[in-house]
């Protein structure tokens, strides 16, 4: 990162650490980014938690991970000074947020900064997803419209009716989006947003019984696994369309290939699968299903937002004990 962002962020010169601030003060979790591995690496000299030993896992104060990995109650026994969890990614479900917070340990995630371009690779999954846009790519790369084929017609986008499960940051913003196509929105919330005028439905069946595309962006966890399940999907109905840019774990996939392959609905647009990057072998060689490989924040823009978001909460947290965005 150059100087001068770091600056920025963090309000201190980039390079030697703060006061007090050195070897095993913080820790990786599980895989992480390069552009985030080096800050870290040079600010506190971090390293990941199988390299350390026990003496040292024992004066950890900040483990850093990703919505992929997590910190679970395992980790948590092996660092038992530790006192913020900083995620890198919106999705925290990975980790046990409820046994941190048991601890008396914080948890940030980085929201906002990735709520455009996820918003925005859920319109095109959407709009991919309807008008048949990558089956009509392969018909052209097999040479079948050279050999005289003619691909299916697809389905309109414009003027659909859309049901949101979810309507947080990213919902709202794939809803704004989805009205300049003239589409009507509604949606389903714990409760009812008094900011917005879209319809709201008490539930998800409700919601999905009046819209022709049901668009999942809730938050993971156990509170919404399995939340699209078979009743759900009867309810889209064989003209109705899923697509899914939340988390795999909030559609039953077995489930989901049961209504495909039963033509209960017409297809979908799934950016993310219950045990990625495993993907049902039923849904790949399927024309009526658009998959992508978790990518709606993967923009060089996003990740770079990302990775200074989560650096600046770890830098905030050993310098005053308070994270810039906690979760919860």
């Amino acid at each position: 990162m150059p100087d001068g962002q770091w600056t920025m962020l963090t309000g201190r010169p980039y390079g030697p650490p703060v006061d007090g601030v050195s070897g095993s003060t913080v820790v990786m979790v599980g895989t992480l980014r390069a552009e985030l591995v080096g800050p870290l690496q040079e600010e506190y000299d971090a390293r990941e938690l199988s390299q350390l030993t026990p003496e040292e896992a024992a004066t950890v104060r900040v483990a850093v991970t990703s919505g992929v990995w997590g910190v679970r109650a395992e980790h948590l026994d092996r660092l038992p000074a530790l006192e913020a969890i900083v995620n890198f990614g919106v999705g925290h479900d990975a980790t046990d947020v409820a046994e941190a917070g048991r601890r008396g340990i914080v948890v940030s995630n980085t929201p906002d900064v990735l709520t455009d371009c996820v918003a925005d690779a859920a319109v095109g999954l959407l709009i991919d997803t309807l008008r048949g846009l990558s089956a009509a790519d392969r018909f052209v790369r097999r040479g079948d419209w050279a050999a005289g084929g003619t691909p299916p017609l697809a389905r309109r986008v414009s003027g659909t009716r859309v049901g949101i499960v979810g309507l947080g940051r990213i919902g709202l913003a794939i809803a704004t989006r989805l009205e300049g196509f003239g589409t009507t929105i509604s949606y389903h919330n714990r409760s009812p947003r008094a900011d917005v005028s879209y319809s709201y439905a008490p539930d998800v069946v409700t919601l999905a019984e009046g819209c022709d595309v049901l668009v999942l962006a809730a938050a993971g966890g156990d509170g919404s696994r399995h939340l699209v399940d078979a009743k759900v999907l009867d309810a889209i109905g064989p003209d109705g369309f899923l697509v899914n840019i939340a988390r795999g774990s909030v559609v039953d996939e077995d489930a989901l290939v049961a209504a495909l392959d039963s033509g209960a609905i017409a297809g979908a647009g799934l950016d993310v699968f219950a045990s990625e990057p495993t993907v049902p072998a039923a849904l790949l060689e399927r024309d009526d299903v658009v998959l992508t490989p978790h990518i709606g924040s993967a923009t060089v823009e996003t990740r770079q937002a990302m990775t200074e978001l989560t650096l600046a909460n770890v830098a905030a947290y050993l310098d005053s004990g308070k994270l810039l965005t906690p979760v919860g």
